[in-house]
């Protein structure tokens, strides 16, 4: 069976990932978890990810994210859970040392909670407030853009056969140019920040 891509097709894939993409902070575990927990549970919340043990700890050892509680047989915390969902968030678009940056402008240095200027779970739910709102105003643009991708096509003589496949073809074009748009923004606030 053939899938329509049109743009209600669009707009449902929207809306699903707007309720996938993300774990209320209240459905996070509440209780510490072993590592091998951690890695389980990001890969099963987050199938795209394939977080494993050595990139967990590649971020530990760089002061990405927290050190795991010392002494704890179970030493990661919802904090480490928070850490490591908005660094999954954060990884297609930064590197490591961008990372890096953009948590010490809210935690100053991320092995000293005394320093935090917010906390993780107010970052946490606002990130999940935010990302949902951004899901919501892509399906209000998306009605416009498809009047946009619309006019486009009559610019050019493509076949019958042809108008949805190449319909797919700019509405990718668009998403992709968008990203790199914002990716790049991202890129140059994150590195042209000096805090003092």
């Amino acid at each position: 069976m053939e899938k329509n891509f049109d743009s209600n097709y669009i707009k449902d894939l929207a809306e699903e990932m707007s309720k996938s993409s993300s774990i209320s902070y209240e459905d996070l575990p509440k209780y510490d978890l072993f590592l091998s927990q951690v890695i389980d549970y990001l890969n099963d919340k987050f199938a795209n990810e394939k977080f494993t043990n050595n990139i967990v700890q590649n971020y530990t050892k760089s002061e990405v994210i927290t050190k795991p509680e010392d002494g704890k047989k179970r030493g990661y915390t919802k904090v480490h859970l928070i850490q490591l969902v908005l660094l999954s968030h954060m990884r297609p678009l930064l590197t490591t040392e961008e990372i890096k940056k953009v948590f010490r402008l809210a935690f100053n240095e991320v092995n000293d909670r005394t320093d935090d200027i917010l906390s993780w779970e107010e970052t946490y739910k606002t990130f999940v407030q935010i990302q949902k709102e951004s899901f919501d105003d892509y399906l209000v643009a998306s009605l416009n853009n498809e009047d946009r991708l619309e006019e486009l096509i009559k610019n050019f003589d493509l076949k019958e056969k042809d108008e949805e496949r190449i319909k797919i073809f700019l509405l990718v074009l668009s998403l992709i140019a968008k990203a790199s748009v914002i990716k790049k923004l991202v890129q140059r606030i994150v590195n042209e920040y000096e805090t003092e």
